[in-house]
């Protein structure tokens, strides 16, 4: 059988928020659908589409922008690309004129409210998220297909599997976590040099290094959006910004005019305990707005706790004197590899595994890199993912009106502090001495994934979407 493999760029990935899979993996599907008719040459011969969409794609599509994103995957746009000040002007144009470009180029008759259908009660036994494109030809023939969005906007045709693409030869295949410190202690590389020997498989390592830092590129450039954007949050909660008023409080009247000044007048605060606290926090929050009002993210592993690592990124730079663009590197790379064992043990889906599928992994994610930027050793590297991950355990998923805002937002302020507590207990401790490995936090995770009761696992069935009115204000 074939093992999956999966590169940095899997687990980061530029898209537009608020979920990577309620939103990026929809949005790529579309697009695979399209080709699908394109390579087919039946294009040009549909003359109507219906789209199903299942399970937690239907109860929390509408709030996580699920339609948004199908309706854009099938007229040609990129997330990556895609201007986010068009999204609701394009989308306006579809309701109202009820037509669609397929792929951007064959005009199509389009009824949101008849061609789009939500089955709240219906799921296919594969994943939670699933949606079925079907198009209708001229020649009275149907082509279908059906496809999964199974989180970190990983998308699997039906039929398929995460392993069914072009397998490369790496010199360190790590399927679980055991395979990891094998190789690290091996070689005596760290963990973000295993990857980086790992990605030469796939590309040149100048090309790696280009594209994470074109990552860290949109990480910061969202950042600093974040927190010079007020207002309110799209979606009818009034959740307020609040990134930008902590910003001007903190900065305390410093003059800046560009992310590299502004770090500058961060630092120039000082780092007491507080001072340094509310920056993580405020970081986080940034992110995570940017995210929830469809801006342009990382998905980190997930959209939803795109803030996690960017914070403690943030605060690595801008705390640790981590601003050089090799332990930017370093820590992504490092990140990543974090993210490929959850992801290859147990899940990152919310709609899998709950929310400790994503701020959960995306804690350990960051708390493993930042341990090795502060010179961890491997060992305490993944001592620092442990500790992250086992104080996220059974952490459920259940947004408030199905929205990727409460407590989804607040959340990846936690997630970033708990990773910075990893890190620092980590590196005061002995991981000879360590009774929970990472391999068996992961297994953990992943079984506590099969007990959790399916309404906290991204449905808005229970917890505080069901608990607290919708009317009320975010506390």
């Amino acid at each position: 059988m074939q093992r999956e493999q999966i590169s940095v760029f899997d687990i980061f990935k530029i898209g537009i928020g608020p979920s990577s899979s309620h939103t990026l993996g929809p949005w790529r599907a579309a697009q695979q659908f399209t080709a699908s008719l394109m390579n087919s040459k039946l294009l040009y011969e549909v003359e109507q589409i219906k789209i199903l969409l299942y399970g937690s794609l239907a109860k929390t599509g509408i709030g996580h922008g699920t339609d948004i994103a199908i309706l854009l995957g099938m007229s040609g746009a990129d997330p990556v690309t895609f201007d986010v000040n068009a999204i609701t002007p394009t989308i306006d144009i579809i309701k109202t004129e009820q037509r669609l470009f397929l792929g951007g180029a064959h005009e199509i008759t389009f009824s949101y409210t008849e061609d789009l259908i939500f089955l709240y009660q219906e799921s296919l036994p594969f994943h939670p998220n699933a949606v079925t494109f079907q198009a209708f030809l001229t020649t009275g023939e149907a082509f279908s297909e059906t496809y999964y969005s199974v989180g970190g906007g990983f998308v699997v045709k039906d039929g398929e599997n995460d392993s069914e693409k072009e397998q490369v030869e790496l010199p360190f295949p790590i399927e679980k976590a055991g395979d990891l410190l094998h190789w690290c202690l091996t070689t005596g590389l760290k963990v973000s040099e295993v990857v980086m020997e790992n990605e030469l498989a796939w590309r040149t390592e100048a090309e790696t290094r280009e594209r994470i830092l074109q990552h860290f590129k949109v990480m910061k450039e969202c950042t600093f959006r974040g927190t010079h954007s007020g207002g309110f949050l799209p979606g009818g909660l009034n959740v307020g910004r609040r990134a930008a008023a902590l910003n001007k409080k903190l900065i305390g009247g410093r003059s800046y005019t560009d992310y590299e000044s502004w770090i500058e007048a961060i630092r120039a605060g000082g780092n007491s305990f507080n001072y340094t606290l509310d920056w993580v926090s405020c970081f986080a929050l940034a992110v995570n707005e940017e995210n929830a009002s469809f801006g342009r993210v990382v998905t980190a592993p997930t959209n939803g706790a795109a803030g996690v690592i960017p914070a403690v990124l943030q605060y690595y730079i801008a705390f640790c004197d981590g601003f050089t663009e090799e332990k930017i590197i370093q820590f992504i790379a490092c990140a990543s590899e974090i993210g490929c064992i959850f992801k290859k043990g147990a899940t990152i889906s919310a709609a899998m595994g709950g929310c400790q599928a994503e701020i959960g992994v995306s804690s350990a994610m960051a708390a493993a890199a930042l341990t090795e930027c502060l010179g961890g050793s491997q060992r305490q590297v993944m001592m620092a993912a442990e500790i992250a991950m086992e104080h996220h355990l059974g952490l459920t998923c259940d947004p408030i009106g199905g929205l990727v805002q409460i407590p989804c937002i607040e959340r990846n302020t936690m997630g970033a502090i708990k990773a910075i507590t990893a890190s620092q207990l980590a590196l005061q401790s002995n991981p000879d001495k360590a009774k929970v490995s990472l391999g068996a936090v992961v297994n953990t995770m992943w079984e506590t994934a099969l007990d959790m009761n399916s309404k906290y696992k991204e449905t808005s069935d229970g917890g505080l979407a069901t608990n607290i009115p919708i009317s009320l204000p975010e506390c």
